[in-house]
């Protein structure tokens, strides 16, 4: 629709609106538009080979079959039958409403504790239960477990990220090590690394190794004026969350939401065609239950991911505080894995790549692929389970 309101003024002098030599790169090719890659070089003459009237007419043809598509693509997501069963029986401990869940097949294998993000299920590291990537990991050696935060409870209301690292995370480890005999390797995806790594720091004979997953450390290391404005947007909304008690999931989804604004109308336009029985069908449907199954954050760790983190970047400053005390990563000894993934717009390789000269043993895993297509994507076994295995084994 963005298109109807402006065709009428693109033109020569529109931004955007033809192709330009790259001014670093003057011998190089021209410089794409980064929001319409394929436009052809100089838009406003390919569109004056026609009138206004025929062009106004395919645009409104365009948009009408778009949102038909994505109109068909949310029905056939809504009708499919997939639903991920429920994981009570592996269920092993419980605080809160926080809960341990073991994946292992059995009482071998290097013992291995998955942190994820305290705003999204954790069940994205095992996407389809036999199929994912905690179950994959289970066949080769390693005996992995899983945080799962859930919705903050009663009690859990006020918590920060100190209280979630210390009264949660750190029993749930010392657990691991009770069942498995010996340390575990402690492992965190996105925001939860940095809660595994405060983990880490806090307790450091706790853990056999340490493995990021595309953890951000740096916040500014790529684009700083748009991780303040984060900082900044919420802190406009912050009142409105005071009255809710929390920071709700949908204003969470809103935020993820501006790294790729038009993204479900892109993938629910190509679900539409998808084969209902398909496997990929059925993927589909997981990933899609998972990112709209999110959880609310309580307000002391929203204020401190928001403008601790965005806005004023305390890890990638080294001032970040858990519970009064310093995170440096210096202080873990020991081995050390940061993944950092080449395609990643959540968390973008700079700023995952800025811990490593913090750590003093760790090695550095570069995968060309995004932030989700790194567990779930089809070259998520080549690139990142394997020799995550291989680093898990070699390290226990």
């Amino acid at each position: 629709m963005s298109s109807k309101s402006g065709l009428p003024h693109w033109s020569a002098d529109w931004p955007g609106s033809r192709q330009e030599p790259a001014p670093t790169h003057p011998k190089g090719p021209p410089r794409k538009n980064p929001l319409w890659p394929d436009l052809p070089d100089d838009l406003a003459a390919a569109l004056a080979k026609f009138d206004a009237a025929s062009v106004a007419r395919a645009v409104d043809h365009a948009m009408i079959a778009a949102a038909r598509e994505f109109a068909d693509g949310v029905d056939a997501y809504r009708r499919h039958p997939y639903s991920r069963a429920p994981e009570d029986t592996r269920i092993v401990w419980r605080a809160g409403g926080t809960a341990l869940i073991d994946h292992g097949t059995g009482d071998g294998g290097v013992p291995a504790l998955f942190v994820p993000s305290l705003v999204n299920r954790g069940w994205v590291l095992d996407l389809v239960p036999g199929q994912g990537m905690l179950s994959w990991l289970a066949t080769q050696g390693v005996h992995p477990y899983r945080v799962e935060w859930g919705s903050p409870g009663d009690d859990e209301r006020d918590f920060d990220i100190a209280l979630y690292v210390s009264g949660r995370l750190e029993p749930a480890l010392a657990e691991v090590a009770r069942r498995s005999g010996r340390p575990p390797v402690l492992a965190g995806y996105c925001m939860g690394g940095l809660l595994a790594l405060a983990a880490a720091i806090r307790q450091p004979d706790a853990i056999a190794g340490l493995a990021l997953l595309a953890t951000p450390w740096d916040f500014h290391a790529e684009n700083a004026a748009r991780s303040a404005a984060i900082g900044t947007l919420y802190r406009a909304s912050r009142p409105l969350f005071g009255i809710l008690g929390e920071f709700p999931i949908d204003a969470i989804q809103a935020l993820f939401a501006t790294h790729d604004p038009i993204v479900a109308l892109r993938k629910f336009r190509r679900f539409a065609a998808f084969d209902p029985a398909s496997v990929e069908a059925r993927n589909f449907v997981a990933l899609e239950d998972w990112l709209n199954d999110g959880v609310p954050l309580t307000l002391p760790v929203a204020d401190e991911a928001m403008l601790g983190w965005y806005e004023t970047n305390l890890p990638g400053q080294g001032q970040w505080l858990v519970g009064g005390a310093l995170m440096d990563p210096a202080v873990v000894k020991a081995p050390s894995l940061v993944v950092v993934p080449g395609g990643d717009r959540l968390v973008p390789p700079a700023s995952a790549a800025a811990v490593l000269p913090r750590l003093t043993q760790a090695t550095r895993l570069d995968i060309p692929l995004g932030h989700i297509g790194m567990v779930v994507g089809r070259q998520a076994e080549r690139s990142l389970w394997a020799p995550l295995a291989e680093w898990i084994r070699e390290n226990s």
